[in-house]
């Protein structure tokens, strides 16, 4: 649910728009509570992401965690159906503007755990976090990806949280621009199939 542009439609249009096309899952990248409250009994699976800045806030104290979720989440409980919180999104330790939000993501991931499990959510919400290929050192072909050297302090405890607590990675994937890349040096080495997955 993007809302950087003009003349967009309302949250209810776009959650009746959603419904009328078997639409049933949406991501929203912050707790728009109009968008929260359009999705009341839709039905419709939902990723809620974490703002990077209000990261260390939520990293730094529990009951700022405890706030956000109460606010947040449970407010909305059970009318909307939230699958994952997103905490952070596209947090890279290489780029000058998210290197900031770093080491924040682990702890405000375990502090919004802990208050999802406080609520009594953690077995329909799962915690993760949203990345994407830029942190990967090898990327194509995909069963082949595997982060990069100087990324790991950063993603190996993030990985440990999520198998410990049986959650996914979530990815930001953009494979028409990798192949757009590769076609610009005009060197196919990536197909066409990939970019349309």
């Amino acid at each position: 649910n993007g809302r950087v542009a003009n003349n967009l439609a309302s949250e209810h249009e776009v959650v009746e728009f959603y419904k009328r096309n078997g639409i049933k899952r949406m991501r929203i990248y912050d707790p728009n509570h109009a968008t929260l409250h359009a999705l009341r009994g839709s039905d419709i699976e939902l990723i809620l992401d974490v703002l990077n800045s209000d990261l260390q806030a939520l990293a730094s104290d529990a009951s700022a965690a405890t706030r956000w979720v109460q606010r947040n989440v449970r407010h909305y409980c059970p009318d909307v159906k939230f699958r994952y919180i997103a905490v952070g999104n596209e947090v890279d330790p290489n780029k000058v503007e998210m290197a900031q939000f770093t080491w924040y993501v682990f702890p405000a991931m375990q502090h919004i755990y802990n208050a999802i499990a406080a609520a009594g959510f953690q077995n329909q919400i799962k915690v993760s976090t949203a990345t994407y290929s830029g942190l990967l050192g090898n990327s194509y072909p995909p069963s082949q990806g595997s982060f990069r050297e100087n990324v790991r302090p950063f993603i190996h405890p993030i990985i440990g949280f999520l198998v410990n607590h049986m959650a996914p990675l979530l990815a930001n994937i953009y494979p028409y621009f990798a192949y757009l890349g590769e076609m610009r040096k005009n060197t196919p080495y990536i197909q066409l199939p990939y970019a349309l997955l």
